[in-house]
């Protein structure tokens, strides 16, 4: 079912295609716990009304969340979040989330973080996102 404190908004100069933008803001929800597993996305078409963009760009957006296994079609709902599923062994995914994590440490050497400052900034995230 659709929350009600779902609330999406596009930024058309800042650089950042609307369909990414879409796909961001529905990553982070999913992250933060506002979006659960079953939970319905507005339809293509409330989606595109309601920001005052063009359907196809909703379509989009919805589509790759779909092919990353985020969202799933759901007959007569529309889009739902989907189940999180634990495809690969433990070192596989640990290798998905590597390049993410050396980008991280990268740009935190970079503002002149210790590595314990960088390791806070982790620990925190991970706290603020577990959803046990």
């Amino acid at each position: 079912m659709q929350k009600p404190s779902l609330t999406f908004s596009v930024h058309p100069s800042s650089g950042v295609p609307i369909y990414r933008q879409l796909i961001d803001q529905v990553e982070a929800m999913i992250a933060g716990g506002r979006l659960v597993p079953g939970d319905t996305l507005p339809s293509v078409r409330d989606m595109a009304s309601e920001l005052g963009i063009n359907m196809m760009t909703v379509s989009k957006a919805w589509a790759k969340l779909e092919m990353t296994g985020l969202l799933e079609r759901s007959r007569g709902k529309g889009m739902v979040v989907a189940v999180p599923r634990n495809e690969g062994s433990t070192i596989e995914r640990q290798a998905q989330l590597k390049p993410l994590t050396d980008q991280a440490v990268v740009r935190g050497l970079q503002l002149g973080l210790t590595d314990s400052q960088i390791q806070e900034v982790f620990t925190s995230s991970l706290q603020e996102h577990r959803h046990d």
